[in-house]
């Protein structure tokens, strides 16, 4: 196999850890957020499930755009977007304009990541792809290590707009390395978009992710959320049904028939719909319940993070030798336990408690995520890789968007529950401890849902087998292995 094109990989890196620094800069803004442009949680929570929603529309293309432009061209286009939507967030003196810069970022981000991933599986080979990802997730987790803790310090010392102040000199001048140094090649594909499956695609995800949105403030019993959720639902199961009939799908479906990929995606699911809702629940936890400071937020979060990042690497080297199944069974087991414990929280747990458990959560969540999706892109022949790509990300934009509004609903209507029964109890009087006590109650009963979504995954785990290149769903050999040495090398 041929050297890996290291330039170029470095150059994509670069632009996927500024989009990833700049998901994890905003969380702990978001009370700052709510209170200068009067906002409530249901409202503010949309800068994450907006950002999702984009992503989740936007990345089924992915496989077709790969497939179809080059690197360079993607990547420029990408970072060109995602450096229009940082300015314009930059500049947002109201919600909607915010809202407007975050989704234009999001349609930027979209692009970058399912491209990374793409250049990473065909560069490397199958024996040390484990470790190359594993690198590849130091830098990428990198984003999450600093961003809570450079947001924190920006918040309290500026405006929470110099998030993205910050942001737009380095993406741009990102922008212009790619101008001058990335240089591929790409042959002319005859490759068309099916625009009625990308209208099916967009319906559906947008549909059903702005129906779990929107559950918070309307209610689960509103029309509008049960019937957008129903409306995404039956343009998702068409979308699917016509990529399955299409000789060239957008999304190619048929990879759902290799088992390990099929299992992987799913827990891959799962587990996102766990990290997400703690990345925002934690926040508005300390910051609004406990008057912690965001720079004090931030840090409790940064010992995490970089147990995150640090692991890639080792759990990578581990994926090599040992496979996905006993690390994803451990690391579940970690993730599930310390979710139970987060959802007992009170108003004096301390902040030495909150360091550790949410690090350790963190450690379960880095023995989960980079094994078990490599595990399942394994088992997919090499022309599905732009396919298994997209799809591993469309699914975690979905079901991440889908896992924190759900969350976020869970906090809003438990919180109302519990605030009518302390009324009750202090005599109809409403006050603030009454409101922080209620909210509290409502984020524990959040974190108490979560509990059972990583229990269902630890459950999946089990079933992971090491995943080994099938064969082509033509009846072909798997590719690279009686190939001959020249298509092998290409």
């Amino acid at each position: 196999m041929s050297r890996p094109p290291y330039g170029m990989l470095s150059i994509l890196m670069i632009g996927a850890f500024l989009t990833l620094l700049n998901n994890t800069l905003l969380n702990i803004a978001l009370p700052s957020i709510m209170a200068d442009l009067k906002v409530e949680a249901s409202t503010v929570q949309w800068l994450t499930t907006g950002y999702m929603l984009v992503n989740g529309i936007l990345i089924p293309t992915t496989a077709y755009l790969i497939q179809k432009y080059s690197i360079r061209h993607l990547f420029l286009a990408a970072m060109g977007i995602f450096t229009i939507g940082t300015i314009m967030a930059g500049e947002a003196h109201v919600f909607e304009l915010l809202l407007a810069g975050r989704m234009t970022q999001a349609a930027g981000s979209a692009i970058m990541m399912p491209l990374l991933m793409n250049v990473m599986l065909v560069s490397f080979p199958i024996e040390k792809r484990g470790t190359a990802m594993g690198v590849f997730g130091l830098i990428m987790m990198g984003a999450p290590a600093i961003g809570p803790t450079l947001s924190g310090w920006l918040v309290e010392h500026y405006d929470w707009r110099m998030l993205f102040h910050v942001v737009t000199p380095v993406a741009f001048a990102i922008l212009l390395v790619g101008i001058f140094l990335l240089k591929d090649k790409k042959e002319k594909v005859d490759l068309h978009l099916d625009s009625f499956s990308l209208v099916l695609s967009s319906v559906g995800f947008g549909a059903l992710l702005y129906g779990f949105s929107s559950a918070g403030k309307q209610g689960w019993a509103s029309p509008q959320v049960y019937g957008m959720i129903i409306l995404g639902l039956v343009a998702i199961v068409i979308f699917i049904r016509r990529q399955l009939k299409q000789e060239k799908p957008m999304l190619n479906f048929t990879i759902y028939k290799y088992p390990m990929y099929a299992l992987s995606i799913t827990i891959s699911m799962v587990v996102t719909m766990a990290l997400f809702s703690g990345m925002v629940l934690m926040p508005i936890y300390v910051q609004t319940i406990r008057g912690i400071s965001p720079l004090d937020a931030g840090l409790m979060m940064l010992p995490g993070a970089i147990i995150m990042a640090l692991m890639s690497p080792i759990t990578g080297r581990l994926f090599d030798k040992y496979g996905g199944r006993t690390l994803a069974i451990i690391g579940l087991a970690l993730t599930t336990v310390t979710s139970y414990y987060l959802s007992q929280l009170t108003l004096e747990t301390t902040y030495t408690y909150l360091v550790v458990l949410y690090s350790i959560r963190m450690l379960g969540m880095s023995m989960v995520m980079m094994p078990v999706s490599t595990n399942g892109l394994n088992q997919l022949p090499k022309r599905f890789y732009p396919h298994g790509t997209a799809m591993n990300n469309t699914m975690q934009q979905v079901s991440g968007a889908i896992g924190t509004a759900l969350l976020v609903t869970v906090m809003s209507n438990r919180t109302e529950v519990h605030a009518a029964e302390l009324m009750a109890a202090a005599s109809g009087v409403m006050n603030e401890q009454v409101m922080m006590k209620a909210m509290l109650e409502g984020i524990n009963d959040a974190f108490f849902v979560s509990v059972f979504i990583a229990g269902i995954a630890l459950i999946l785990a089990f079933f992971i087998k090491r995943a080994k290149p099938a064969e082509d769903m033509d009846g072909m050999e798997p590719l690279g292995e009686k190939m001959s040495p020249k298509l092998a090398n290409n």
